[in-house]
This record gives C-alpha cells, structure tokens and sequence, in this order.
C-alpha cells in the first residue's frame, strides 16, 4: 500500500514539475507574441487597423502601405536591355517586381483592370529607376485583348522576354454552399484562363532565353478551407508550370513559379472581413504577413539567365516557414 501512495505521489510531483516548467518557459507552447524580423529592415506586424476595401482594391486606401521599395537592394544588371510584361502589375507583388526589374535594367510593360492611380504611380516608380514603363488597361480573361496587348508592347518595344503571370481574382467563401457559380467562374477565367491567354498571346515573340513566370500561392500547396475554388486555381497553376515548362524547354524558355504565403496588398483587404484583415498573417511562423519588395526577389532570381539557367518547372515557395 506504502508503494502504491508512493508511485501517487510520484505522478503528483511530476505533474506539478511539468506545470513549473510550462510556467517557466511559455514559448514551450509556441505562445509567441512577437514576428519575426529577418530581413534588412523591420516590417510592420499585426494587428493591423481593421479595414475592407472595394475590390480590385487600390494600394493607396491600405494602412500601413505597402513596401515595394526594397531601399537595400543594389541592381546588378541581371536583366540588363530585356523587356518584361507583368500582368496586375499596378499593386502588391507586380507593383515591387516592376520596380526590380527595372532596377536591374529592364523595361516593364503593366497591364492592370482598372486602379488608374496605383498603374501611374508604378509607371512613376519604373521611370525613376530609369527604364521605360508602359501601362495596357484591360481584362486578361479575354484572349484577344491579351493579343492587343502583346502587339501594343511590341510596337513600342519590339522585344518581349519575360512574362509574370501575376492578376488574379479571390473571394473567402466561409462555406461551399455558398461559393456561386458566378463566383467559381470569375475565378477560374482569371486565375487560369488569365495565364493561358497571356501566354498564347506572347509565345510567337519569345526567343531562346525567355522566361515565363507564375505566381502561384501556398494555398496551392497547402489548400485554404475557405478559398476552395482560389485554392484549386493556384494548384492548378503549379501543375500547369511544370507541365508548360517540360513543353517550352526545347525552345529554350524556361517556365517557374513563385508562391507567396499571406503578402500584405490589396488583395486580401479587399476580400476578408475588416477584423481578419486586422490579424492578417499572425497565423505563419513568422506572426507576420509578407511585405511586396519581400517577394520581388525571388521572381529576379528566376527571369534572370544569370542566376536561374538551370531551373526550370519549379515551384519557389515564398511562405514565412511553413
């Protein structure tokens, strides 16, 4: 009986050292309550201002603004006299991938819906690193505007080397149920029909050396319960990267991809209820979203023949460490 009171005893002051050590280290538990900030300047954490904006979303109406800028990235001529279209190029991600690539020599064509004020002021931000920036207005679901615009850019450029995939439609759907036909719809005739057309109107100009890039996003990846029909696009995407690629590289035209975690653009402010915009991104490892000039890099690295000539069909994930 003495054993059995003694082994009672054991468990109890086991299980009153187990709390001592919780009490002792809360991050056992991954409570953290801080972001990480590994980058060359801190970036700004949650909570955010609640807010909801009209879609397509302006980047002016976002508090904080985004940052495109990347102050501390240095230009090396890794794009040096090419010519790059990126589509939904006026904001978030296209907005700080049009100002590194003409950073690093480029000129940028950005074909945008409707945000006039966020395209001039990215034809601003081109122009002030020297390189030249036209803007195309219209809808990539429809193919022969995506002809138009290719022609228009050839016109004024007379080359085309890289394209970015980048437009994209998303709306949360809490529920199935609730995802519309309409709705399904509008996301599969951008997300998917967008690239598609894009990239059957540009092939005939792209020689040897060219460079197509997709974005794609970690909820192709890791699928988003409410973002279903986003998240099967942004799958799709990725299939459709690795499948073009294997298709192109007789050609000598690489194909990749990028797939952002939760980036702070307009995106997500103009589809999320104002109270989870204001936690937007607290859920990656880092409790943070991404910033535009965080991913811009990365879609450097890929166009450039420098510094990707061996990678093709790739899916660079650019997640927060998930």
């Amino acid at each position: 009986m003495t054993q059995f009171f003694d082994k009672l005893q054991q468990a109890n002051d086991t299980a009153e050292r187990q709390r001592k050590l919780q009490k002792e280290n809360p991050d056992s538990a991954n409570d953290r309550s801080y972001a990480s900030q590994t980058g060359a300047r801190d970036y700004p954490v949650p909570p955010f201002p609640k807010q909801h904006i009209p879609k397509p979303g302006e980047e002016t109406a976002l508090t904080p603004a985004p940052m495109y800028d990347a102050p501390y990235y240095k230009g090396s001529e890794k794009l040096k006299d090419k010519v790059a279209l990126i589509t939904g190029g006026d904001s978030g991600i296209g907005r700080a991938v049009a100002v590194l690539y003409a950073r690093e020599g480029a000129s940028v064509i950005v074909l945008y819906l409707e945000e006039e004020n966020d395209a001039a002021y990215t034809q601003k931000l081109v122009e002030q690193e020297g390189r030249k920036c036209l803007l195309i207005k219209g809808d990539v679901r429809d193919l022969q505007f995506c002809k138009d615009a290719i022609e228009q850019a050839m016109t004024s450029f007379g080359q085309l080397d890289i394209l970015v995939n980048n437009a994209a439609f998303q709306l949360h759907t809490d529920h199935f149920r609730d995802l519309s036909a309409e709705h399904f719809d509008e996301t599969i005739k951008t997300n998917l029909y967008g690239y598609f057309n894009m990239t059957m109107a540009v092939l005939p100009h792209l020689k040897k050396g060219a460079s197509i890039i997709n974005t794609g996003s970690v909820t192709g990846l890791r699928g988003s319960k409410n973002l279903v029909d986003y998240s099967m696009t942004k799958g799709g995407i990725h299939a459709y990267t690795r499948a073009l690629a294997g298709n192109l590289l007789p050609e000598g035209i690489r194909v990749n991809a990028v797939a952002p975690g939760p980036v702070w653009t307009p995106l997500n402010p103009a589809d999320q209820a104002a109270s989870d915009v204001a936690h937007f991104g607290s859920d990656t490892p880092m409790k943070r979203p991404a910033q535009p000039e965080e991913l811009a890099p990365a879609y450097v690295f890929l166009a450039s023949e420098q510094t990707a000539s061996y990678i093709t069909g790739e899916i660079l994930p650019v997640i927060g460490g998930y």
